[in-house]
């Protein structure tokens, strides 16, 4: 069996990944224009200095969501234990691709700060965006997983824990930008890692009051 130590630890090295890689987003992304439904004109009031600061918190961040993965999986094994590998497994790779996506955007402000490069942007996009959408697979295949396993009751999570999987508390955070802007434009830039921090938050909680085993 588990020993809860190490699901604490493993938990919490995964919320420090969710608060490095935020900030490291939030300076690579913020724009107080809250120009995010264009895919490059947020990067203009993004400074070099503010990009490369970004950039080391983000790329030396992501990898810690690998453990992070490890703490899911075994919160999540006593439901069943294939699917919680899976589940576990995906969510790991899906973080693994996103550090190499994050790794790219201080290019991309450099790019946008050097003008009439769309050229260079649309190899950027083909090279780098495009791995945004292996992240947002992996985060519906891990939110639907999660979401099961834990229903079944077998999981060491609570049943009403279902719905604080990550495509949930990306949606809010959705719900948030357009229905608050004024908060909304904080929370936006960094959607995933925001679910993530509330999933570990809520995680260790739970994984606090469980019993040791041997």
């Amino acid at each position: 069996m588990t020993d809860k130590r190490l699901i604490l630890i493993t938990g919490q090295i995964g919320l420090l990944a969710a608060i490095l890689v935020g900030i490291g987003e939030f300076l690579l992304h913020y724009d107080s224009l809250a120009r995010y439904t264009d895919t490059f004109a947020f990067f203009e009031g993004v400074t070099r200095e503010r990009a490369t600061v970004g950039h080391f918190f983000g790329v030396l961040g992501a990898p810690l969501y690998v453990v992070g993965a490890y703490h899911i999986y075994l919160m999540l094994r006593p439901a069943h234990e294939t699917a919680a590998r899976i589940g576990g497994l995906v969510m790991a790779y899906g973080c693994i691709v996103g550090a190499v996506w994050i790794g790219s955007r201080a290019t991309a402000v450099e790019l946008v700060a050097a003008g009439s490069v769309e050229d260079q942007l649309a190899l950027y996009e083909l090279r780098y965006e495009s791995l945004l959408q292996i992240v947002r697979g992996a985060v519906l295949i891990l939110s639907g997983i999660f979401v099961w396993l834990c229903l079944t009751g077998r999981s060491l999570y609570p049943r009403k824990m279902a719905v604080l999987n990550p495509i949930f508390l990306i949606i809010v955070s959705f719900v948030i930008f357009f229905t608050v802007p004024a908060v909304g434009k904080y929370v936006m830039p960094i959607a995933l890692n925001v679910a993530y921090f509330v999933m570990f938050s809520v995680s260790l909680v739970v994984a606090s009051k469980l019993k040791n085993e041997g």
